[in-house]
């Protein structure tokens, strides 16, 4: 079976360097499956829970948004953070993920008495949580 290689970058580390069959993203412009020899792209990602098949298994990677680019040989993911399931502190995440719904909710029941609430930082927030818990398949509330 022909494989493409994927190369997962964070400030930090090499998050991920293997060879996979296919990548399952949430770009800014939606959904996007990469298979080998997928034509040239670069975009944006969002917050969301990557899907790596490869070798007949599925994995998930959370990542924080960043970008993507694709040649038919290479997948180079370009991220502020990415977490595979076993890295994530679930009741950590959980308690994330609350604090900022609780503070969105908050903000767009009554903005005039929430102005101190970055909208935009909350929203952001509750999306990388979001994107944890669903790697971990942990149920959210």
């Amino acid at each position: 079976m022909s494989t493409i290689k994927l190369q997962v970058v964070s400030p930090e580390k090499m998050v991920c360097d293997k060879d996979i069959s296919m990548l399952i993203v949430r770009s800014t412009g939606g959904e996007l499956g990469i298979l080998p020899k997928h034509a040239p792209l670069v975009t944006g990602l969002i917050p969301h829970a990557m899907r790596i098949k490869s070798d007949g298994q599925e994995a998930l990677m959370a990542v924080a948004g960043g970008f993507m680019e694709v040649t038919p040989e290479l997948i180079t993911v370009l991220t502020p953070a990415a977490e595979e399931p076993e890295q994530i502190d679930v009741n950590r995440a959980q308690a994330a993920y609350a604090r900022a719904k609780q503070r969105v909710e908050a903000f767009k029941a009554a903005p005039a008495q929430h102005s101190e609430i970055d909208i935009d930082r909350a929203e952001a927030a509750l999306a990388r949580a979001k994107a944890r818990l669903i790697a971990t398949n942990t149920a959210i509330n």
